[in-house]
C-alpha cells in the first residue's frame, strides 16, 4: 500500500540502478499513454471491434442528436468509436494534471508529491474517465472531437520536428568531435554513409510517391504537393554546405538535411494517403468503404504503412520527451526542459550508500515543467488517436468514415513549417549575428 500510495522509489525493484525521481515519474506518466495506446490497438482489431456493441449503451441508442434518440446501426463504426473515447479520455487525464501542476517549482511544492506518487490512485483515475467516456452519447462528439484531434496533431508533429531537428544537429555534432579527438577518419566516413543512404532512401520515397500516387493525366494535387516538398529539401540542403553557414555553424551539414528531407517524404507520403480520390490514392479503398460497391470491406483498419510508421515514430518522440534533455541550451528553454546537476548529491548519496532506489533531484528546482510536459502527452495521445483512425471523418449518419482534405492539409503544412525551422536553424546565425549560437 504505501509503494501504491507514495513516491516514485518505491517502484523500483532492488536489480534498478539509481535513478532521478522525475525520469521515473516521466517514464510511469508515459507508461500510461502507451497503455491507453495498446487498447486502442486492440479496441481496433476487427474481432475485437465486432464484440464492442456488446458494452451496454455503446451503440443502439448512442445517437441522440439534439435530445431525439435515434436508433444507429453502427456495427461497422464501433473501432473509431473507442478510439475516439480512448483518445478522450487520455486527453483528459493529461489535461486534469496539466492543470493541477501549474507553476510547481520544485519538490518542496505539495503538488510535486501528487506528481511523482500516488500511481494506483491515479490508474483508477484513467480507468475512471476511460469508462466515462464510454458512455458519452454521440451527437457532435465525433465530429468536433475529430478537429479537436487534428489541432492537436498539428501541434505534436511540429513537436516532433523540433526533436528531429536537434537530434539531426546532436548526432552530427558528436560524431565530428569524435573525429576531431581521435584522429580517426572512419567517423567521417560513417557521417557519410549514413547520409548517402539517407538521401538514397529520399529518392526512392521520392519516385514511388510519383509512381503510385500521381497520374500522367490528373492528381495536380498530388504532383504539385511533391514537387513543392521536392524543391524545398533541394534548397536546405544546398544551404546547409553554404560557405557562410558553414563558417557561422561548423558542425551543420548535408547530415542533417538528409534526415529533415527523409522525413519530409514521409510525412508527404502520409498526406498523400489521405487524398479522397481513389484513382490517386491507391490505398483509400482498403482502409475506407465510401461506395456501395465496396460496402462489405471494413471501414476501418489502421495496420497500413504510414500508420505503423507514425506510431514507430509516436513512441520514440514520446520516450525522448519522457527521459533526455537537450545538447543545446535553446532547445531546453523551448522545451521547458532544463535537466542539470540539481540532483547531482543525491545521486552521490545513493551511490554512496549503495542503494538502488530512485533520488530527489528536484529540491532546488524542477528538471522539467510539470504542465508542458503533461500537455506534450496530451498532443501525443490526440496524435496517436488520429493516426489509429487514419484521420477520418465519421459522416453526420454514422455510417461512412471519409478521409477529408483537411488532413491531408494539416499534415503537408507541418512538412513546410518542419523546413523552415530547419532552415532557420541554419540561417539564425548569420541573421542574429549578436547572439551566441555555439
Amino acid at each position: 500500500v504505501s509503494c501504491l500510495c507514495g513516491s516514485a522509489p518505491c517502484l523500483l525493484c532492488g536489480c534498478c540502478p539509481s535513478a532521478k525521481n522525475s525520469t521515473i515519474s516521466r517514464l510511469l506518466f508515459t507508461f500510461f499513454l502507451f497503455l491507453g495506446t495498446l487498447v486502442s490497438v486492440i479496441m481496433i482489431i476487427p474481432g475485437v471491434e465486432k464484440e464492442l456493441h456488446k458494452l451496454p449503451g455503446f451503440c443502439e441508442g448512442s445517437g441522440s442528436v439534439l435530445g431525439v434518440q435515434t436508433r444507429v446501426n453502427c456495427g461497422s463504426f464501433l473501432g473509431h468509436k473507442a478510439v475516439y473515447r480512448m483518445g478522450f479520455a487520455m486527453a483528459a487525464f493529461f489535461f486534469l494534471f496539466a492543470t493541477i501542476m501549474v507553476c510547481v517549482r520544485s519538490s518542496k511544492d505539495p503538488r510535486a508529491a501528487v506528481q511523482n506518487g500516488f500511481w494506483f490512485f491515479k490508474f483508477l483515475v484513467l480507468v475512471g474517465i476511460t469508462v466515462g467516456s464510454f458512455y458519452i452519447p454521440d451527437g457532435a462528439f465525433s465530429s468536433v472531437w475529430f478537429y479537436f484531434g487534428v489541432v492537436g496533431s498539428f501541434l505534436f508533429i511540429l513537436i516532433q520536428l523540433i526533436l528531429l531537428i536537434d537530434f539531426a544537429h546532436s548526432w552530427s555534432q558528436r560524431w565530428l568531435r569524435n573525429a576531431g579527438e581521435s584522429n580517426a577518419k572512419g567517423w567521417y566516413a560513417a557521417l557519410c554513409i549514413i547520409t548517402v543512404i539517407f538521401y538514397a532512401a529520399s529518392i526512392a520515397a521520392l519516385v514511388l510517391l510519383y509512381v503510385y500516387y500521381t497520374k500522367p493525366q490528373g492528381c495536380t494535387e498530388g504532383k504539385v504537393l511533391i514537387s513543392i516538398n521536392l524543391i524545398l529539401c533541394l534548397i536546405v540542403s544546398a544551404v546547409s554546405i553554404l560557405p557562410k553557414v558553414q563558417e557561422a555553424q561548423p558542425h551543420s551539414g548535408l547530415l542533417q538535411a538528409s534526415l529533415v528531407t527523409l522525413y519530409t517524404f514521409y510525412v508527404t507520403w502520409a498526406a498523400l494517403a489521405n487524398v479522397p480520390n481513389q484513382s490517386c490514392n491507391p490505398t483509400l479503398l482498403v482502409r475506407n468503404s465510401t461506395s456501395s460497391a465496396t460496402a462489405t470491406q471494413p471501414l476501418t483498419t489502421w495496420w497500413d504503412a504510414p500508420s505503423i510508421v507514425g506510431l514507430i515514430i509516436f513512441i520514440l518522440c514520446t520516450l525522448f520527451i519522457s527521459v533526455r534533455s537537450s545538447d543545446h541550451p535553446q532547445v531546453n528553454k523551448l522545451m521547458l526542459t532544463e535537466e542539470s546537476g540539481a540532483g547531482a548529491g543525491g545521486e552521490a548519496a545513493a551511490a554512496e550508500s549503495g542503494l538502488h532506489r530512485a533520488y530527489d533531484n528536484e529540491q532546488d528546482g524542477v528538471s522539467y515543467n510539470y504542465t508542458f510536459f503533461h500537455l506534450c502527452l496530451l498532443l501525443a495521445a490526440l496524435y496517436v488517436m488520429m493516426t489509429l483512425t487514419n484521420w477520418y471523418r465519421p459522416e453526420e449518419n454514422l455510417q461512412v468514415l471519409r478521409s477529408p482534405w483537411t488532413a491531408v492539409w494539416v499534415k503537408i503544412c507541418s512538412s513546410w513549417a518542419g523546413l523552415l525551422l530547419y532552415l532557420w536553424t541554419l540561417v539564425a546565425p548569420l541573421v542574429l549575428s549578436d547572439r551566441d549560437f555555439s
